[in-house]
């Protein structure tokens, strides 16, 4: 097994050198067995990242916490695959009854079972490191193509060092008969970090459903840096969900770059039900006329949690809409942020975009940072934004409980109708009730913060 150690904690001030230098040293096992188009942009990502090193200081993304601590922790580096645990030993999708394609991949590489997988129709998914040699003008065409490696310096990282990772190619009038999922698996007696990379495809007049579950399986610490890259053709569908349920040492950053052509559709649903750090960063760009696209999110944080959504839509092109809500439910010590910003390029007339961010405070110690932004160039749009963030309505508790619902099981009524709104939004019937018991559970405190898993770690 060849890893990197680290016996000290990495320096703030030395963090790009260390880096840069990490980089270096492995280079020959970074580039082995990826295709060429993976290995062509990692020059040009380190020199990127050694300029912006963890986060350029004009982004305030990060002035909420200590990023440079996280990233400056003695976390393990394996640029080979670690040893692959039978998923059946560990993992019981609590998705009950949803029959899809599965891949698993653990600490960011596919598992061997995994590798890839080509459907009658053409539909292809499975490890981003082979799709890379198998499949080199997709990549040429479509890797690194909508990534930000210039402004951040996490997503410079990751195109650094990213090895493997999940490859969706839908083709031209396919559709992808069930709906794909994707199982993350951090597992290890280390602390360890992980960089993986996600590369989704989705031509002219396909359409696809893909369910995305970041899961930890034992009581070490993780840190999780992946970036995923769609690109959804004319007249295409696609929706995506991602649960998140990792236990509270889990560092997760996440950069989702969405591309969509003429009269495409997409919607996104980001479920976040536990993890110690999560930073989920949603940029869109609509860049044909009339697409349409949909952002939820939900978060329930409690503890010292720290759960913080980054969005940006940019309408480039005329008579396009996009639908963005998000809410958060927060208790104890936890955090919240949601920054959203909707940009109406010039000559995007008839434009529609809204926005909207609701949170419920459960304590006087949770807090709440919202900060909705419109950037209107162009005329004759429909545009708006809101926040809200308070408490449970009194009045309708006062209501229940005049109706002889006890005080808690009033309140947790309160809590799930306040949730079902971002639920209801997922089209597959039994992905949206198991989410909704998903839910449900984690409202009454009973989910724990590895979903279905059979270890017996600490949380």
């Amino acid at each position: 097994m060849i890893k990197s150690t680290d016996d000290n904690i990495i320096q703030p001030e030395n963090l790009a050198d260390y880096f840069v230098n990490l980089y270096l040293s492995n280079m020959d096992l970074i580039c082995e067995n990826v295709g060429e188009a993976m290995n062509l942009a990692r020059s040009e990502a380190i020199e990127n990242f050694n300029i912006n090193s963890i986060y350029n200081h004009e982004n305030e993304k990060y002035k909420h916490i200590d990023i440079q601590k996280i990233f400056s922790h003695a976390y393990e580096k394996y640029f080979i695959p670690t040893a692959f645990q039978t998923a059946s030993d560990m993992f019981v999708c609590d998705v009950y009854d949803l029959i899809s394609h599965k891949i698993f991949l653990q600490n960011g590489f596919c598992r061997r079972n995994s590798k890839l997988t080509i459907l009658e129709n053409g539909v292809i998914y499975g490890s981003l490191a082979e799709a890379s040699i198998k499949y080199p003008e997709l990549f040429r065409q479509y890797y690194n193509k909508i990534a930000d490696n210039q402004n951040e310096g996490l997503v410079a990282l990751n195109t650094a060092f990213a090895q493997d990772g999940i490859f969706v190619y839908v083709p031209q009038n396919a559709v992808l008969d069930k709906p794909l999922q994707i199982t993350n698996i951090l597992l290890g007696e280390n602390d360890t970090m992980v960089q993986y990379r996600n590369l989704f495809i989705i031509e002219q007049n396909a359409q696809a459903n893909i369910l995305i579950c970041d899961n930890t399986f034992s009581d070490s610490k993780f840190l999780a840096n992946c970036v995923n890259e769609t690109f959804v053709g004319n007249a295409a569908h696609l929706e995506t969900v991602r649960l998140q349920n990792e236990h509270n040492h889990s560092n997760h950053f996440s950069f989702s770059y969405v591309k969509q052509e003429k009269g495409s559709a997409c919607t996104d649903n980001t479920i976040t039900l536990n993890g110690g750090v999560v930073c989920n960063n949603i940029s869109t760009l609509l860049d044909g006329e009339h697409c349409e696209n949909h952002t939820f999110g939900l978060f329930l944080v409690d503890r010292s949690q720290y759960v913080a959504n980054y969005t940006s839509v940019n309408h480039a092109a005329p008579h396009c809409t996009s639908n963005e809500h998000f809410k958060g439910i927060l208790d104890e010590n936890a955090t919240g942020i949601f920054k959203g910003k909707i940009l109406v390029s010039p000559h995007a007339d008839k434009t529609e975009a809204f926005q909207a961010n609701n949170n419920i405070m459960l304590s006087d110690t949770s807090r709440m940072f919202t900060r909705p932004q419109l950037e209107i160039y162009a005329d004759d749009v429909k545009c708006s934004h809101g926040v809200t963030t308070g408490r449970l309505d009194e009045d309708a508790l006062f209501y229940m409980r005049s109706r002889g619902i006890e005080n808690r099981r009033a309140q947790l009524l309160q809590l799930f109708g306040f949730a079902c709104d971002v639920i209801s939004k997922i089209s597959i019937e039994t992905l949206r009730n198991s989410v909704a018991d998903l839910v449900e559970k984690r409202l009454h405190g009973e989910l724990t913060q590895c979903i279905g898993c059979t270890y017996q770690c600490k949380k």
